[in-house]
């Protein structure tokens, strides 16, 4: 009798069948190969961290924590993210390096799913975190190098949406005084993009027309350049006016960079990682129902580890780069070797020597192979020594 789960997985889980694996090692490898560029250097963090700890300073709802108990009692989580395990790391075992830090990972992350929905509890990130770095050459460095990544793997066709959620919460606090809990409201509708929602909740509010006037004006806060003047005008206290000042000083080190064609603004960006507190960015690719990547400066975390550091980075979502690319034509690079009872000697030295040349070989003797073109018309190269004469060396 075959057990009820004996197929099923994990609610989220997924397997990863070869030919994704191998186009998701691809695109790891070019991803880190443009990061190491920039003078970065890669480490790992644990897969468990203690609750109390990482755990509570991530950014993942408690509900999406994967808990378990030690042998001691403690609680531990499956870490949600990777930028709390490296401010961790950064305020303990590097606090006495040479700031700023330039770290960089490639490791999966873990967050619970409470229905099937197609969203994976188990996805893989690549990403940087920039230590210690308080300018706008900070920001531009790691957007400019997230553009690179991404173009690197052969993606050209994407966009970063940049923000700055200082000047979204400014402009909320001078409007709206002391009520956090609409406040919190509109701000879950900008998190989900629900402009529908926000625009009947504003016209909700008991507040002056003017007011009024000037939310709904928020939404068209979005576009290239041009908007830095409108939310200028808009702008509502110092605070949003040094907002705008940091973004128009950010996009022209971009433009230095070369890398404005694929960079646009939006000031109703926001994010549910509410350790953010300045510039944040989300990037986006044709036919990607979700975000490709996502990072920005977030300078409350570290003080949280007792580090007095600012930082600033990006993560992509290697599972969703791979879709973005839909590199599903790619042939197979193997090399295959056909052999027999008599060939099989000189099949085996010739697949040591292209092995050692770099190749990747497969040896197969030809009574295991059920269908022959199939085999022929899935690799690279095949040698039939079968049919070439090849024969048991004396």
């Amino acid at each position: 009798m075959v057990k009820r789960l004996m197929f099923e997985k994990p609610l989220g889980m997924r397997d990863t069948l070869p030919f994704f694996y191998n186009q998701k090692s691809k695109a790891r490898r070019q991803l880190s190969e443009a990061i190491l560029s920039y003078g970065y250097s890669f480490m790992d963090t644990p897969l468990m961290e203690y609750h109390d700890t990482v755990g509570k300073v991530s950014a993942t709802l408690d509900q999406q924590l994967f808990k378990l108990l030690d042998q001691q009692g403690h609680t531990l989580v499956l870490r949600p993210d990777m930028t709390a395990p490296i401010a961790r790391v950064a305020a303990s075992q590097l606090k006495n390096g040479e700031f700023p830090l330039r770290l960089a990972y490639d490791g999966p992350v873990f967050r619970a799913q409470q229905a099937e929905g197609g969203k994976p509890a188990q996805f893989e990130q690549v990403g940087t975190e920039l230590i210690g770095d308080h300018s706008s050459y900070g920001d531009a460095e790691v957007i400019a190098l997230l553009v690179d990544s991404l173009k690197q793997t052969g993606l050209d066709n994407f966009v970063i949406t940049v923000g700055h959620i200082g000047y979204v919460k400014a402009f909320f606090s001078d409007l709206l005084g002391d009520d956090e809990e609409t406040m919190e409201t509109l701000l879950h509708y900008l998190y989900r993009k629900n402009y529908v929602g926000f625009r009947e909740c504003v016209k909700s509010l008991s507040i002056s027309e003017d007011k009024k006037q000037a939310l709904l004006e928020l939404l068209s806060l979005r576009g290239g350049e041009e908007i830095f003047e409108a939310s200028r005008s808009l702008a509502r206290n110092q605070s949003c006016m040094q907002a705008v000042n940091e973004l128009k000083q950010l996009y022209r080190l971009l433009k230095v960079n070369g890398v404005e064609d694929y960079i646009q603004f939006d000031l109703n960006l926001i994010s549910h990682m509410e350790y953010y507190t300045g510039i944040l960015f989300e990037g986006y690719a044709p036919n990607l129902g979700a975000l490709l990547c996502n990072g920005g400066r977030y300078d409350t975390l570290l003080p949280s580890f007792e580090l007095n550091a600012s930082a600033t980075g990006f993560a992509v979502h290697l599972e969703r780069l791979v879709e973005a690319l839909n590199d599903l034509e790619d042939q197979d690079e193997r090399i295959g070797i056909i052999v027999d009872d008599d060939s099989y000697v000189k099949g085996k030295r010739k697949a040591d020597e292209y092995r050692k040349e770099g190749h990747a070989v497969l040896l197969q003797h030809v009574d295991q192979i059920p269908d022959l073109p199939a085999f022929y018309e899935q690799l690279a190269n095949t040698i039939d020594f079968t049919q070439v004469g090849g024969g048991q060396d004396e």
